[in-house]
């Protein structure tokens, strides 16, 4: 009797022990995950072998999945208030520029203007309104984007036919030749043209184009240069409209790029660590199947 109750008592001793483990692994994984999110890092990954009960499986692929969702839902709002922003000042600023540009262009041809000392005032406000409606054709650029036609293509000859383009760069491609991809290929190829161009401008010679599934049925494509580094000041600032560093860019671009994204169920993100190597990393996600696609 005594040697029974000895065991019994062993066996809840181990179980209790294990219990206590799996709840604290639990909790770890919790904390790790909130304090992810708070940093806004939702590239993170926590393996579920460790997890006995399939139920608790589920939840942390489940729970895995929650950083691409939550980073697209950003990249899509942000996008969605940016777009807004613009019909309003195109709307307000073209209203207010046009008539300016139309009155200071009579004036400026009317012989009693052009040898005056009104010429010179007159021609610096029909130079500035006219400029200023060139730049407002920026935010029409974003707002006029076509709608995408997203079809299924191989990725690994896609992005070979991209690096035939660039023979001067250095080129290192990572992806199966099976993997597909399931996205509007020309506007692909526009954005990844625009961050190689950025990469160049930068001082870039060699790039690595690298392709992984994620879980979820999406593909995530890393597109890493070796170009000047983006200071961690700017990190968060490059995918707002205008924002530029150039002296003669025009801030649209990398703007322009997330929203080709966004529209077709993806998301454009600058990676906070590059791939060993490189300087710099972007990290375009897209889906590999038709369902997950955002009408």
């Amino acid at each position: 009797m005594m040697d029974f109750l000895l065991g019994f008592a062993t066996c809840l001793v181990l179980v209790g022990g294990w219990f206590w483990w799996h709840q604290r692994l639990l909790r770890s994984r919790s904390e790790l995950m909130e304090e992810a999110i708070r940093n806004r890092d939702f590239t993170f990954r926590l393996p579920t072998k460790e997890l006995f009960f399939g139920g608790e499986r589920a939840l942390q692929e489940t729970l895995n999945r929650f950083g691409t969702l939550i980073q697209g839902l950003l990249n899509r709002n942000e996008v969605e208030s940016w777009e807004r922003m613009m019909r309003v000042l195109t709307h307000e600023i073209m209203n207010s520029a046009a008539p300016i540009v139309s009155i200071s262009d009579v004036f400026l041809r009317r012989p009693d203007v052009k040898d005056s000392p009104l010429y010179d005032g007159m021609k610096a406000i029909h130079d500035t309104s006219t400029g200023l409606i060139s730049f407002v054709d920026g935010f029409r650029t974003l707002s006029a984007l076509q709608k995408p036609t997203p079809t299924e293509f191989g990725l690994n000859d896609f992005l070979q036919q991209v690096t035939v383009m660039y023979p001067d760069l250095k080129w290192t491609v990572e992806c199966r030749p099976d993997w597909k991809l399931y996205a509007d290929e020309g506007l692909l190829r526009q954005v990844i043209i625009n961050l190689i161009k950025n990469a160049v401008e930068a001082g870039a010679h060699k790039m690595q184009l690298s392709a992984e599934k994620r879980d979820n049925n999406r593909m995530a494509l890393k597109i890493s240069n070796d170009g000047a580094r983006i200071p961690s000041a700017d990190a968060r600032e490059i995918f707002v409209p205008f924002f530029t560093t150039k002296r003669s860019g025009s801030g649209i671009g990398l703007s322009l790029s997330r929203r080709i994204l966004v529209l077709q169920g993806g998301s454009l993100d600058l990676q906070e660590h590059a791939e060993s190597g490189y300087h710099v990393t972007f990290v375009l996600v897209l889906p590999t199947d038709h369902a997950l696609t955002i009408s």
